[in-house]
């Protein structure tokens, strides 16, 4: 199972580098191991969450100094 997760991850890291294919952002993979299958979920960003929204934790912090 971690292998064929990590091979996931390397591919997109690849896609996003090399500005090929089309990356998962905006998407969540599920991925079933017992019935081998895969699922697509697009997801969106929460405007006031703190993580991903308008204005995110790490960019408060990096004005904060």
């Amino acid at each position: 199972m971690a292998g064929i997760i990590g091979t996931i991850q390397a591919l997109e890291t690849l896609k996003l580098l090399l500005g090929i294919g089309e990356p998962l952002a905006g998407r969540l993979l599920l991925f079933d191991g017992l019935g081998m299958s895969f699922r697509e979920v697009r997801v969106e960003r929460a405007r006031h969450c703190p993580v991903c929204g308008e204005l995110t934790v790490a960019e408060n912090l990096s004005k904060s100094d």
